[in-house]
């Protein structure tokens, strides 16, 4: 029978690369990032950051460890301008509005993904959870909406990345496809196409790990031409032209189109609540071990993943517990001297 389900965790083939320890300037530029959102009190509401309302722990799970350490990656550890990019994202998170539960909902975006334009399936050999884009698939005329769906999909994806993994491959399939809709474009305009990426590059930095990208005709090959000097440099290498599917992704959690083993089939009835019980699921362990840990800035996302998180007892000074213990010692010595008078 055809797999019609996203796969809930990598292959035992893949495996997460250790990142390289922090330099003592690195930390030293983490802990500046760290102190300064640690007194925050206000963000904005915007992305131009013109109106500040207080912050809240939907701002708060948002700002851990690893956030900090993609933005200031992505701004060459120059702290200021990672603090501005950061605040910044905060902004456009209130103002796109992604929470799945109130405004980006399944429900909001589920006409976009009938047709399976979109579909994450699968982890990469470095266990990135897989995002396919097939623009062949195209099922709607151009509207924001298809721009919440990328969005919608993106924060899916985060939500399914394993503990220590916090990058994601895209897997970009330029092949035409029948789809029973019409005056739909296979390509998005240069318009949007450059919204796409100033989200991706401003409010999702360092989450690219791998772009696959093959059957590239000619018009999708000048659209990347015109959009090549808009995408970030960094972004560039991460790009993979027309290479072999097999090579980034164990077989047995890859598409049988792209040399994979997996023969499957896109049936969006079975596949979207499958994936909305998934995430869901994921981001009800990530909220309930935000609060385990008292719901702070600068969280650790592999504890945050954690679904067997135990949270030590807090450590005691011995020298108040020695305290404690002769207080309590003085106080039953002096009721059994009340007693004894008695």
């Amino acid at each position: 029978m055809p797999h019609v389900d996203p796969f809930p965790e990598p292959s035992s083939k893949s495996s997460i690369p250790v990142r390289p320890e922090l330099d003592e300037a690195q930390e030293a530029k983490y802990d500046e990032v760290l102190q300064y959102f640690l007194k925050l009190e206000k963000v904005p509401t915007s992305e131009k950051m013109t109106e500040l309302t207080p912050i809240t722990d939907d701002d708060r799970i948002f700002l851990t460890r690893e956030c900090f350490l993609r933005y200031l990656r992505a701004t060459k550890w120059v702290v200021p301008d990672a603090i501005k990019r950061i605040e910044g994202t905060l902004g456009w998170r209130r103002q796109f509005g992604v929470d799945p539960e109130t405004t980006l909902t399944a429900d909001l975006v589920s006409e976009e993904g009938e047709t399976g334009k979109e579909v994450i399936l699968g982890f990469d050999n470095d266990s990135r959870p897989c995002l396919y884009l097939k623009p062949g698939r195209q099922n709607t005329k151009a509207s924001h909406r298809q721009v919440q769906h990328l969005v919608y999909m993106l924060e899916r994806v985060i939500e399914l990345m394993p503990a220590g993994q916090d990058q994601l491959a895209l897997l970009i399939d330029f092949k035409p496809y029948k789809v029973n809709t019409k005056n739909t474009s296979k390509m998005p305009s240069v318009g949007t196409g450059r919204e796409v990426l100033h989200i991706l590059q401003t409010h999702y930095p360092e989450r690219l790990g791998k772009a696959l990208l093959t059957n590239i005709p000619w018009y999708a090959s000048a659209f990347l031409k015109i959009i090549h000097p808009f995408i970030d440099p960094l972004t560039r290498e991460k790009l993979v032209y027309s290479e072999p599917f097999p090579n980034y992704v164990p077989k047995e959690q890859l598409e049988k189109d792209f040399g994979g083993d997996v023969d499957f089939e896109y049936v969006h009835e079975k596949y979207w609540p499958v994936l909305t019980k998934l995430t869901a699921e994921k981001r009800a362990i990530y909220k309930h071990n935000f609060e385990l840990l008292g719901c702070k800035i600068g969280l650790s996302e592999a504890d945050l993943r954690n679904p067997n998180l135990v949270v030590p007892a807090p450590k005691t000074d011995a020298v108040v517990d020695a305290v404690a213990e002769k207080v309590e010692e003085l106080k039953v010595n002096q009721t059994e001297t009340v007693s004894a008078a008695v």
